[in-house]
C-alpha cells in the first residue's frame, strides 16, 4: 500500500467526522436562534415572514441553503438590540464594526465569542515561538473593531500584557482616496513610531500582531530578532504569497527555507473579520509554494468558494415583506455553485454561534478552493485577495 494511499484514509474518516459535527452543530444553533425563547428579534421576526419553520425544515449544513443570501444591509444602522438573543439577555454586550470604507459600517454585537475565537487561535501558536507570559505588541487598527479588544484578550489568556497604539484605517483611506498620499505616508510613520517607542520601553515584548503594510514599515526602522521578537501573527487581503515569502525570509530573518531548520521567527498568517472571527493557516509547507491557504474555524464559521457568476442571480434577496405569500422551504433560497479544487471563486461565509447567526453572507474576497488537510479537515481557501468583480477597487490604506 502506497504512502499516499495510507495518508487518504484517516483524512477521509476525519473529513467525515468534521462534517457529522457541523451538521449537528447546524441544527443545534438554528434551533436556538429560532426559538422564540433565546432567539435574537431579527430572525425571530424573519421566521414569522417565511411561511415555514427553519427548526423543522434544516436537519444539516447544506440546508442553509434553504435561505436566501445574508444582507450586509441589514446590518448597517439600527437598532442593534434587535441582533441580541433573549437567550443572552443581561449579559454586557459589545458592538464592533467592520472598516466602514463602504458606507455605514456593519455593526455585530458580541458577548463572549471573540474572546473564544481567540482562544481556540491559541491553542494553534507554538508555545517556543509565543511563549506563555510574553508580552504582546498590537500594532493594526484600534476603534469600533474588535481586533484590538481581541488581540488584548489573546495575550491575557496567555498570561501577557498586551501593548497597542491608535490607529485609524478610515483616516489612511480617506487620504488615501483623496491622493493626499503624502500625508498618508506621515500617519504611517507615526504609527510605526508609537511601536517603535514600545519596543524599546518594554523588553518582554516576544509577540507581534500587524498588518503586512506595517510589518514591511516596521523592519524597515528596526531587526525584529534584535528586538527580541520571537513570533509575528499578521493578517490582511494583502497578505500574497510573493509576500508570505519575504515575511518569512526577509522580515523574519529566516532566510530561504531549509528542511529540518528552525526559524528565528515564526510567522503567522490568519484571515479573520468581525462577522467571522479567525481562520488559521495551513501549516506551514514549501510544497504549497507559499500560497497562503486559510482554513475556517468549523463548526463556528465556514467559508466555501462559490462561482462568481452564480451569486449574481437577484432572486429573493431580501427579508420576506409583510403580507407575503407563504413560501416553500428553498424558494428564493441560495443557488451558488461551489467550484471545483484549484479554480478561483467568491469566498462565501456562514456564522453559527449562538451569538450570531449569518447563512451564506458573500464576502468582498475571492479566493482558490483548497482541499482539507490533516489539522483541518475541511475545505480551505488559498491566497484570498479582495474580488475582481467590483467595479470599485477596495482602498486599504495602511492594512
Amino acid at each position: 500500500m502506497t504512502k499516499a494511499v495510507t495518508q487518504a484514509a484517516p483524512l477521509a474518516s476525519a473529513v467525515e467526522a468534521a462534517r457529522a459535527r457541523l451538521d449537528a452543530h447546524t441544527r443545534e444553533i438554528v434551533a436556538w436562534h429560532f426559538d422564540p425563547q433565546t432567539g435574537c428579534p431579527f430572525w425571530l421576526d424573519y421566521a414569522k415572514r417565511l411561511g415555514w419553520d427553519p427548526r423543522d425544515e434544516i436537519r444539516c449544513y447544506a440546508d442553509l441553503d434553504k435561505f436566501p443570501p445574508f444582507q450586509d444591509e441589514w446590518l448597517r444602522g439600527g437598532p442593534v438590540r434587535r441582533w441580541v438573543p433573549k437567550g443572552l439577555e443581561g449579559r454586557p454586550v459589545y458592538v464592533f464594526e467592520t472598516g466602514g470604507s463602504t458606507g455605514t459600517p456593519k455593526t455585530r454585537v458580541n458577548i463572549d465569542d471573540f474572546r473564544i475565537d481567540y482562544e481556540l487561535f491559541s491553542t494553534t501558536l507554538d508555545e517556543a515561538y509565543f511563549p506563555r507570559g510574553a508580552d504582546w505588541l498590537m500594532l493594526g487598527p484600534s476603534g469600533p473593531r474588535r481586533l484590538r479588544l481581541a488581540i488584548e484578550h489573546l495575550a491575557q489568556h496567555r498570561g501577557g500584557i498586551c501593548f497597542s497604539v491608535d490607529l485609524d484605517p478610515r483616516w489612511v483611506v480617506r487620504l488615501t482616496k483623496a491622493g493626499r498620499l503624502r500625508e498618508m505616508h506621515e500617519y504611517k510613520e507615526h504609527v510605526i513610531q508609537q511601536g517603535l517607542t514600545i519596543l524599546r520601553a518594554h523588553d518582554n515584548v516576544r509577540c507581534l500582531f500587524t498588518t503586512p503594510k506595517l510589518l514591511e514599515a516596521l523592519c524597515e526602522k528596526v531587526s525584529l530578532v534584535r528586538c527580541g521578537i520571537t513570533g509575528v501573527f499578521c493578517g490582511g487581503t494583502q497578505l500574497t504569497r510573493q509576500f508570505h515569502r519575504f515575511a518569512r525570509e526577509e522580515l523574519c530573518e529566516n532566510g530561504p527555507h531549509a528542511p529540518g531548520a528552525r526559524p528565528k521567527i515564526d510567522f503567522v498568517p490568519t484571515y479573520g473579520n468581525t462577522l467571522m472571527g479567525l481562520a488559521c493557516h495551513k501549516p506551514f509547507d514549501p510544497a504549497d509554494g507559499f500560497s497562503v491557504i486559510y482554513h475556517a474555524p468549523v463548526p463556528r464559521a465556514v467559508f466555501e468558494v462559490v462561482d462568481a457568476a452564480s451569486t449574481e442571480d437577484p432572486g429573493a434577496w431580501h427579508v420576506p415583506p409583510r403580507g407575503a405569500a407563504a413560501g416553500k422551504p428553498g424558494e428564493g433560497g441560495v443557488r451558488h455553485r461551489i467550484v471545483d479544487y484549484g479554480e478561483v471563486g467568491r469566498v462565501r461565509l456562514t456564522t453559527l454561534t449562538r451569538e450570531f447567526f449569518m447563512p451564506r453572507f458573500l464576502e468582498r474576497d475571492e479566493a482558490q478552493r483548497t482541499p482539507p488537510c490533516a489539522r483541518y479537515p475541511w475545505d480551505g481557501a488559498g491566497d484570498v485577495r479582495p474580488f475582481s468583480g467590483f467595479a470599485t477597487p477596495i482602498v486599504e490604506g495602511v492594512y
